[in-house]
């Protein structure tokens, strides 16, 4: 195993890079709000590490899925959570007690997991992190591909727990359940356009 610090820091800032504007650091923060964030971390960080290992591994697996097939379970996941978070911020009293935080790790654990690693399949940063690999060695590309998405999901987590904090609970899970309804449109519409 041989690691080349500079293929590690070029995987880091490509990933890292691609990843902030993607669906996927949206759908944490949205998660974030309603979830306990550091259950989250753990599951979307999971997930990043399962497709990191598949995308080093063997990248030419991805073309091997119907690329429909992936986005329609993806935006069936992204509707489900908008659901969920517009559901629990219905009514338009403010008592934040009527508001229930999904809480127990595994069931956030599992959603977290879930939502990216069915949303994340033939994603810009997969297909980079398989190129990267093949170019500047599997073990320096996982490790920075694998860390820069684990930043964003946290950078993610602690930017909903920030605007969580000033921002009535309620009002953030309209957001963010807005978020989520847009991100499954958004991905409805790529079963047709690519």
């Amino acid at each position: 195993m041989h690691l080349d610090l500079l293929a590690v820091i070029t995987a880091f800032g490509l990933i890292f890079l691609a990843e902030l504007p993607d669906k996927t650091m949206f759908a944490s923060l949205a998660m974030g709000t309603r979830m306990r964030p550091l259950y989250v971390w753990f599951g979307t960080s999971s997930a990043f590490v399962v497709h990191v290992a598949i995308a080093v591994g063997a990248g030419s697996l991805i073309g091997l899925l119907p690329d429909w097939t992936v986005k329609l379970v993806s935006a069936s996941l992204f509707a489900l959570g908008a659901f969920l978070l517009l559901r629990g911020s219905g009514g338009d009293d403010d008592d934040e007690a009527e508001v229930k935080t999904v809480t127990g790790f595994w069931p956030v654990y599992s959603t977290a997991f879930m939502a990216v690693f069915i949303s994340e399949w033939g994603d810009l940063t997969q297909i980079t992190t398989a190129n990267l690999a093949a170019s500047n060695g599997t073990w320096s590309t996982a490790i920075g591909s694998a860390a820069a998405l684990m930043s964003v999901s946290a950078l993610a987590l602690l930017a909903g727990k920030f605007i969580a904090k000033r921002v009535p609970l309620k009002t953030v899970q309209r957001i963010g359940g807005l978020c989520m309804l847009g991100l499954a449109v958004w991905t409805a519409v790529e079963i047709f356009t690519d």
